[in-house]
């Protein structure tokens, strides 16, 4: 059973993907390339600051071995392909796009160094090249994202209507999948305890602060960059958790995936309180 929701969970982030394709031009790609500042603040923040805050957490809080294991996982595992879809009523087209791919692609280099890394702190025998996490890359996202794509630019009215609700229905798909695989295995929630949800709430909260507070004066980017650093990439993560020792260790993901949206969705429900720029990216013409 556990084989086959995830087996939905990566089709169903693939589908994602050709969505976000359907929704954007060759312009959005090179938002973030064309803003330096922007681009290292954004990269410092999901590779470098998240990472080293999942690493103080399971230094100093005494948590198991699997609850250890998961937020190493998720540590290594940046990207954020579910960001379009958070922020997809709110703001942030074009840098939202940009960083998906960019984190994407810089993920074929930092997710089998910081593996490697983690592995060696903690005595587990890993191993995650680049070129297996290039070869996911290529398959599970930059080839989806062309053919989403090149269905715009062959019909770019139907893509347009339909990319929103394939985002829509795919989200609802990923939800019913995590409360699936928690429903399977609802006694490691027993074994996670209280201490390792909060680690994961922790490591939520911390990873929002860090890209609010990185993400610069416009109040789009500080909202776009706080939830990429609190969404880890799903596809990733499954790869990653495969390295770690324990089957549960994969598991463990769904439940952060309800943490997750038990802290975005209050912040994004803050953010929409908060004044914003009189024109937003989101919807705007190219």
């Amino acid at each position: 059973m556990t084989e086959i929701l995830l087996l939905v969970l990566k089709l169903a982030v693939v589908t994602l993907i050709v969505a976000i394709g359907m929704g954007s031009t060759p312009a959005d790609l090179g938002y973030l390339w064309r803003r330096p500042g922007l681009a290292l603040r954004s990269f410092l923040a999901m590779y470098v600051l998240v990472p080293l805050a999942a690493l103080l957490l399971v230094t100093t809080l005494p948590l198991s071995v699997g609850v250890k294991a998961a937020l190493l996982v998720l540590a290594a595992s940046a990207g954020a392909p579910l960001l379009p879809r958070k922020l997809s009523k709110f703001s942030g087209g074009s840098y939202v796009v940009s960083l998906v791919v960019a984190s994407s692609l810089l993920a074929i280099v930092f997710v089998p160094a910081w593996v490697a890394f983690l592995g060696r702190q903690f005595g587990f025998d890993t191993e995650v090249g680049p070129g297996v996490v290039a070869k996911v890359m290529g398959i599970a996202f930059l080839l989806p994202l062309g053919i989403g794509m090149l269905i715009r630019a062959l019909w770019p009215k139907f893509s347009e209507r339909i990319a929103d609700r394939m985002i829509a229905l795919v989200g609802a798909t990923l939800t019913i999948i995590g409360v699936a695989l928690l429903a399977t295995h609802w006694e490691i929630l027993l074994q996670v305890r209280w201490r390792g949800i909060a680690a994961l709430l922790a490591l939520m909260l911390i990873a929002l602060a860090i890209g609010h507070f990185l993400g610069g004066p416009d109040p789009d980017d500080r909202t776009a960059l706080a939830l990429a650093c609190a969404t880890r990439h799903v596809g990733i993560a499954v790869l990653v958790a495969t390295a770690f020792p324990g089957p549960r260790t994969v598991v463990l993901l769904a439940v952060y995936v309800l943490t997750s949206a038990a802290v975005s969705i209050p912040y994004l429900r803050w953010r929409r309180t908060r004044p914003r720029p009189s024109v937003g990216r989101i919807g705007r013409s190219h």
